[in-house]
């Protein structure tokens, strides 16, 4: 699958897409950029999800420019499936295959009050630096 440019009217306006501080690191130090972040959110409201994991959380495969997505990275949204996605938490497969369960409950929680967040309450959450909106790049893959 080719990647194309996503422009933020490709996904419904109304659509929040955030990632933690922790996600926002760690996917620079690998280059993981905000169109590839906007991309699978494009491709997981149109049923292309690897896992449900329950509790608002979802497993999606990203691949990185010149990797496949079986060897690239795996990142986890806290999601409504609506108009919030929240990239939590991500991993190569060659570092894990998965994460525990202990990690997932916790990342359950996260999610479940992540995804009762007022617009107010995310607005704080970015201020303080705990979010940071997805930007909607313009540049090609």
């Amino acid at each position: 699958m080719v990647l194309q440019s996503i422009s933020l009217s490709d996904i419904d306006n109304k659509n929040m897409v955030y990632k933690t501080k922790y996600f926002s690191k760690w996917a620079r130090k690998i280059g993981l950029n905000d169109l590839l972040l906007r991309n699978a959110v494009f491709e997981i409201q149109n049923g292309l999800i690897d896992a449900n994991l329950g509790g608002g959380i979802v497993k999606k495969r990203v691949s990185l420019p010149g990797r496949g997505k079986r060897g690239s990275t795996r990142t986890l949204l806290a999601t409504n499936f609506h108009n919030r996605w929240i990239f939590v938490h991500g991993f190569e497969k060659n570092e894990m295959e998965n994460i525990s369960e202990k990690e997932l409950t916790t990342l359950k929680m996260l999610a479940n009050d992540m995804l009762g967040m007022s617009a107010a309450q995310i607005k704080v959450a970015i201020d303080e630096g705990f979010l940071v909106e997805v930007k909607d790049e313009k540049r090609k893959v």
